[in-house]
């Protein structure tokens, strides 16, 4: 009886990371469309300034779920590093737009779009070990 309830804090915060990653690489996705809207649209620039505040923001989430993740239940602190990695990168793509050097901005934006998806696929489809039942 034990072991459930040790478990469930375990598994709700390895969820929580599996979300904060999604919403994360979501929230990239979505700032390619609205670049596409900004060059198409009046609003676009607008809805790619919103958009840019939004994905910082659940970079940000990402790394408070990683370490979440990681404090309380003494799991790897790897997720930690690559969430700190995404938020190092996500200044430098803030700094690269606000400056206007779209021949970078745009490049970090699909290599962040990349790193995001592989890091929300190995969050997902990693095995993870099952805690043991002691009789």
């Amino acid at each position: 009886m034990a072991a459930q309830t040790t478990a469930a804090p375990t598994t709700t915060r390895a969820t929580f990371l599996q979300v904060a990653i999604a919403l994360q690489t979501l929230t990239i996705f979505l700032q390619a469309v609205s670049a596409g809207l900004l060059l198409s649209t009046s609003y676009g620039e607008t809805l790619h300034s919103a958009g840019a505040r939004v994905m910082y923001a659940a970079t940000m989430l990402y790394v408070l779920a990683a370490i979440l993740a990681w404090r309380p239940g003494g799991g790897s602190p790897r997720p930690i590093l690559y969430s700190s990695g995404f938020l190092v990168l996500a200044s430098v793509q803030v700094v690269l737009g606000v400056t206007h050097h779209p021949a970078l901005h745009v490049p970090l934006g699909v290599l962040m779009f990349g790193l995001s998806l592989l890091a929300l696929g190995q969050v997902l489809f990693t095995t993870r070990p099952q805690p043991s039942r002691e009789a």
